[in-house]
């Protein structure tokens, strides 16, 4: 190719993009594992506030099995943030509840039950989600009927459902089109309700209905979509699978032979079977795995639940630290204890001594912040007071910061380490204890007279002097690496040469000097050169760019010097001598 690609004279017009900039990047995401009543299992969702969180999961009001301590530090963190992943997870044990056919079935969202559906066939209708809550719903199906007796009369459990529908339901325009005048009956109405209360509250209560669809396998709507009742049951349904209903409508077919409905009676079909199991270490490790991978979910905030045993608290904190600073490398597990070593305890004089005992069981790694305290909170669909793991405050109040200032300051004391909504303290650390607290890398949560209950440490679990034992550094560095490291997209497949790494410096330079005006460091240089691109990096196909920072660092320790002098004495003699 010429590289001039004319034969005569010609003008050439050329674009070269060389806007790159850093991209703007976020860090109020928590990651948060769940033990709830309903909603689809190993499969995060991500939730904007306790409205959707309820839409999604249910409430605690619901169903007594669930963990209700996850539901409410999930909700507690949403008061501070409005970006939170939420992933509910089941065991293994747990079963949907069924209207037929064994009660062995456990499915768990929509990939699962496309896997699973072929071979469900013993089954009529399947609860969408396993726990107990499935076994308060009830499914009944009216079809068409001689003189629309069926209808006329379609009253299940005291509720007149036909005041529900327009109509009977009698011959679509669609199978009548295919299957001319011998095409009889069809269309069935079907109602989703509440038969037990459980959901709604009140018995009886119909949750969905889905009016005039089709017992033509191939019926299709006048948009073209389809209105086979197992495929609308199935695509629209919030509550139910409809696995197989041939057995109660044996004139089930597609449209061209459709000869008639042969039952004109309504079926009903109450739910049973569904079972709930407590979750135990093993499923929250499962269950944390969702959030593995940093390409395909981006998250700033591991929240641990607060399990009871010592143990498992220690073995799930490790395990998520692992994930953190491993495979992800952008994102801190924020844990507290474990329940029994804060709440109900006889002798709170002793918690400090337990919790830094426990502490010290958690590996070393800046990755991990833990604070020391359970809260007190008012659970408003039960109508009584709870304790919850403060982990999911203690996060969102990192989140706040990030709205208020930046992820470079630091989230404890006055200005932002508040904690709202909280009746009380599970205790109320002294300043013996917080020494005790602070010296095994537990941050201390307090009431203070006046102030209010504040977060009043802000280290990381590094178990060495370090820039990173403190959490405004880590959170500066892991924004920083998230945001450069979208940048560095751009010099991918590029050749390493001085323009390449031109380019790159002068992409990321106004980047840090932004941080520097903002506070969060006191100095940088990026270096990319030839002194770091050396020609043995670039034959390997390589780019090195270092980058140095001076981290600005938070106050701990406040010194004031009250000093006396004589009536005579000039202050300038004395200054610089205390």
């Amino acid at each position: 190719m010429a590289l001039i690609p004319s034969e005569s004279p010609n003008i050439l017009v050329k674009e070269f993009d060389l806007s790159g900039v850093v991209p703007a990047v976020t860090s109020t995401t928590g990651a948060l594992i769940g033990d709830f009543n309903w909603g689809p299992v190993d499969q995060p969702i991500l939730i904007g506030n306790e409205a959707e969180l309820v839409s999604n999961f249910g409430s605690p009001a619901i169903d007594s099995a669930a963990d209700v301590s996850d539901f409410l530090s999930a909700s507690m963190f949403l008061k501070y943030s409005g970006s939170a992943y939420v992933a509910r997870v089941a065991d293994d044990s747990a079963r949907n509840a069924v209207a037929s056919g064994p009660a062995t079935i456990l499915v768990k969202n929509l990939d699962d039950w496309n896997a699973q559906k072929s071979s469900l066939t013993n089954n009529k209708i399947i609860a969408k989600y396993p726990g107990t809550l499935g076994n308060s719903l009830k499914v009944s199906i009216c079809p068409y009927s001689d003189n629309d007796s069926a209808f006329n009369n379609w009253t299940v459990d005291g509720v007149l459902f036909r005041a529900l529908f327009d109509e009977a339901p009698a011959t679509s325009a669609y199978v009548q089109n295919f299957a001319g005048d011998s095409a009889v009956g069809d269309e069935v109405h079907v109602v989703v309700y509440d038969e037990d209360g459980k959901i709604s509250g009140t018995p009886g209560t119909v949750l969905e209905t889905f009016p005039f669809v089709s017992l033509a396998t191939d019926a299709k709507k006048a948009n073209g979509a389809t209105n086979y009742v197992v495929d609308i049951l199935n695509n629209q349904s919030s509550y139910v699978w409809a696995a197989n209903l041939a057995n109660e409508f044996p004139g089930i077919k597609g449209s061209s032979v459709f000869t008639g409905a042969q039952r004109q009676t309504v079926a009903n079909f109450s739910l049973g079977g569904g079972v709930h199991k407590a979750l135990d270490v093993g499923d929250y490790l499962n269950g944390f795995d969702l959030y593995d991978d940093p390409d395909n979910i981006q998250v700033d905030f591991l929240i641990a639940p607060g399990l009871q045993d010592s143990a498992d608290q220690t073995t799930l904190v490790n395990y998520m630290a692992g994930i953190a600073a491993n495979s992800r490398k952008d994102c801190v597990v924020v844990a507290s204890p474990p329940k029994s070593l804060i709440v109900d305890v006889a002798n709170t004089g002793n918690i400090a001594n337990t919790t830094r005992e426990w502490a010290n069981t958690v590996n070393s790694s800046s990755y991990v912040i833990l604070d020391n305290n359970y809260l007190k909170v008012y659970n408003k669909y039960n109508d009584n007071y709870t304790f919850i793991p403060a982990a999911a405050a203690t996060a969102g109040i990192m989140a706040s910061t990030d709205n208020v200032a930046a992820p470079w300051f630091s989230p404890a004391g006055q200005r932002r380490g508040q904690y709202f909504g909280v009746t009380s303290l599970a205790y109320n650390p002294s300043k013996s204890q917080r020494d005790t607290l602070y010296k095994a890398a537990v941050n201390p949560i307090v009431n203070l007279p006046g102030q209010g209950i504040l977060l009043f440490g802000d280290k990381t679990k590094l178990g060495r002097p370090s820039a990173f034992d403190r959490i405004n550094v880590r959170r500066l560095f892991l924004v920083m690496e998230r945001a450069i490291k979208g940048a560095a997209q751009n010099v991918m497949f590029e050749f390493n040469d001085e323009f390449t790494r031109a380019e790159f410096v002068n992409i990321v330079e106004p980047f840090l000097r932004e941080i520097k005006g903002r506070r969060g460091i006191t100095d940088f240089r990026v270096v990319c050169d030839e002194t770091n691109n050396t020609p043995n990096i670039i034959d390997n196909n390589q780019f090195v760019a270092s980058i140095f920072v001076k981290p600005a660092r938070s106050i701990n320790y406040v010194t004031l010097n009250f000093v006396a002098v004589r009536t005579g004495v000039d202050f300038d003699e004395v200054v610089g001598l205390v």
